[in-house]
Order: structure tokens, then sequence, then C-alpha cells
């Protein structure tokens, strides 16, 4: 059934009445001139109690005026999409709690007190949850439903299960009839779109061709919308800072455009060489006297790092693949190779065993690639170079597998990778 937009209407009440000789209780429900004849004073707050006579039963009023509020929401630019489209965003006017539920409860339900339905609201939580430990469904009618769901996937059936953390599931489903009331009763008001801001969609290092790269001797492509700013004029401006210390107001810009800012970047000097994660950000004013608008990259960018005096005898541990941790969670200990060479080492979260796949690639996305090694714990582990590359095999100690895989897991989309400029 199709559920058409509607407009506003005027306000309403809410009568709430219990015969006071009997236990149940029954509602009416009517717009203000339906219900007025009810009363023989005016509403004097949102919420009032009177008592009369009504079908020859002595009866307890609660009136309610319940105003009409707009469901209110807002184009939003969809920067997923080619030609540019729009989302329509629902925008909350209040986040309401279990206590602000216990205290409408006990408006209707004056003879309750709120501690009491506060209580049986968290009573009903604990006996959902353990329904479903139990592994059963829960059914709440014309409400809702839970239901477990399980997200891994197994090579075969005789594998183990992946880690719970990343395999169980709650699933809560809206039963049609309780969204189909709130279909009906919507009444929507259309926001306007938010405040211009500038919009980072994309960082790639051009002359690596690799996205989120930041090299210092490279260039540095910006891609996005409301971009445009002038960094002589003091109108905005661009912005490299260190995850953990570090900040270049950035000064050197062969290009900017509303959509896209070309930048040799000036990369700030953080506290070990190991912490090679970095922040940019854009800001600009629209106006002469308008707000500073600002805008982070939501992605990290990262800077190659160089692995010195590989294959002699005793060469210096490099830290790599880390964030801004006090010590690298990851280390180049060792390795043979034939001549200099830049590569990419990269780690991927295994969802399904939960477990990290370790490799070395060269520098073009979906090129070559070395053997995998699966990593599940600290200690030191040796990764096959892939083919043509000159370095056949490079040592490494992983010390903090556990901070490793959340900093990917959590930051990373599952996927980081480091280049490394391997010197002999």
């Amino acid at each position: 059934m199709k559920h058409p937009v509607t407009e506003a209407q005027p306000d309403k009440y809410t009568v709430f009445y219990e015969k006071k000789d009997e236990l149940s209780a029954s509602q009416y429900k009517g717009p203000a001139k339906d219900s007025s004849h009810f009363l023989d004073k005016p509403l004097s707050a949102p919420y009032d109690t009177y008592s009369m006579q009504l079908h020859g039963a002595t009866v307890s009023l609660s009136l309610r005026k319940k105003t009409m509020a707009t469901i209110q929401w807002r184009p939003d630019i969809n920067t997923l999409t080619v030609p540019q489209s729009y989302r329509v965003r629902f925008v909350p006017r209040n986040t309401a709690n279990i206590q602000d539920i216990a205290a409408d409860i006990a408006r209707q339900y004056p003879n309750v007190s709120t501690t009491d339905i506060l209580n049986i609201l968290r009573a009903e939580d604990e006996v959902i949850m353990a329904r479903l430990l139990d592994g059963e469904q829960v059914d709440k009618g014309e409400c809702c439903s839970w239901s477990l769901s399980f997200s891994g996937r197994l090579d075969s059936p005789d594998d183990m299960l992946p880690s719970l953390d990343d395999n169980l599931n709650v699933k809560i489903q809206v039963a049609q009839p309780f969204l189909d009331t709130i279909r009906r009763g919507a009444l929507l008001e259309r926001l306007p779109m938010n405040e211009k801001l500038p919009m980072i969609s994309q960082v790639e290092e051009t002359l690596l061709k690799l996205p989120n790269v930041l090299a210092a001797s490279g260039v540095v492509m910006i891609n996005g919308a409301n971009l445009l700013f002038d960094p002589e004029g003091g109108s905005g401006g661009c912005v490299i800072e260190g995850t953990r210390s570090g900040s270049i107001i950035q000064t050197r810009f062969p290009v900017i455009s509303n959509n896209s800012i070309m930048l040799m970047p000036e990369i700030p000097e953080q506290d070990n060489p190991w912490n090679n994660e970095y922040r940019i950000s854009v800001s600009t004013h629209y106006s002469e006297h308008g707000t500073l608008c600002s805008s982070i990259y939501d992605r990290f960018l990262r800077t190659p790092l160089t692995v010195h005096d590989l294959g002699q005898a005793d060469p210096p541990e490099t830290g790599i693949l880390t964030g801004s941790a006090d010590t690298p969670y990851v280390s180049v200990i060792g390795g043979g190779l034939t001549d200099n060479e830049t590569l990419r080492i990269q780690a991927i979260h295994d969802a399904q065993r939960d477990m990290l796949l370790f490799s070395l690639l060269n520098m073009h996305e979906g090129d070559r690639i070395g053997g995998l090694v699966v990593v599940g714990v600290n200690g030191e582990y040796t990764l096959p170079g892939f083919t043509n590359s000159a370095v056949h095999s490079l040592d490494i100690r992983v010390d903090d597998y556990a901070a490793l895989k959340a900093m990917i897991r959590h930051d990373y989309n599952g996927r980081l990778v480091d280049v490394l400029e391997v010197r002999m």
C-alpha cells in the first residue's frame, strides 16, 4: 500500500479515561472539536486530569494535547554516484531515552509509578536477551521481532566458525502493521541543505598513482566539491597533521579549483619514524564575512618508509604498519634482495578466520602480489617476494598483533598498506 506524504493537521487532543469500577482501561482518540464537549473548563497544561460522568459511569480523564510535530528531513549530496545525486536524510529532533519513555507511559497510566515502569522496561530487555541466548526468536506481534543471524562464511562444511565478535549478530525487524501505522501518520517537513561545506572525496599521489599516499617529493591530487579557497587572501587553507605529532599549513598549490586541489605536500615530522600516518583537511570562507567551513578527509594518509641495509649481516630494524603508537606494531628485521626496490606490504583482516593475511605487492594496484602469509599471533614471519621482484623475501616481526588487528579493522576498513623503499 502506498502512503502519500501528508501535510500537518490542526492540534488534537488524546483523551485517556479509566472507569473507576473496572480494572481495564479504554482509550478515546479524537480531534479537539470532538472531545471538547467532555470538558467543563479549558485545558490548563499539556497533561491534565478531570472527573466526569461518561455513559453513566464515573471516569477519570487524563487529557494530553498532542502537537502534530513533523518528521524533518533534508537532501544531502551522495558522493558515491555519477552523475551527482542526493540522499534523503532523516534529521531527528531529539533522542528519547528509557527515562523519557517511562515518563510517557506514566502519564498514560498515572496509577503506575515511573520507577515500576522503568523496572518493567529493563526486565523486558533481560527477558528478550535470555530468550535469544536460549536459541529462540522473540516476536512482539504487531511491534517488532528479534532473531539471531550469522555473517561468517565457511570454505567447507567442516571449517571452524569465525570469532563470534565478527560473526554473531542480533537482527531486529519491525512488523509491517507498525511500519504502516508510522507511514500513515507521518507528517514530513523539508529542511534546507546543510550549510555549504568543502568535501574531500579522494586523495591520490599522482607520481606513484596510489590512493591515500603522501610523498615529500611528489604531488597530491585532492578531489571533491566546494574546495576553492585563496591561500594568499586568507580565505581558507589546507593542513596536513600527523596523528601523533606535527602539523603544517600547506603553501604549495599548482592548482586550486572548486572540485580539485593539486598540492606539493610539506609533511610534518612525527616523534618516531614508524609514525607515518596523517590527516588532511581543507577550510574555506564562502563569503567575505562568512563562517570558516572545514572538512577533514575520512581516510588516513601514509608516507613511504625506508628500509636500510637489507641483506646485510645485522640490518637495523624498521617499524612499519603502525599508527600513532609509542612502539611499532610490526618491524622489518631482515630479508633477501638483489637490488634496491620500492614495493608495498599489505595486511588484510580475514573476517572468516579472524586472522591477518600479509603479502608483498608491487607499486601498481591489482598487479603482482607475493604469497599470502597467515598471521594470528605475535612472532617472526617470512614474506615471499612477487614475480620479477628484486626483493625475494622479507622477514618481519609482529610485536603487537592485537593492536594491529584492531587498527586494521576499525581505522582501515580491513586493509592496511605501507610503501617501503627497500635499500641494500
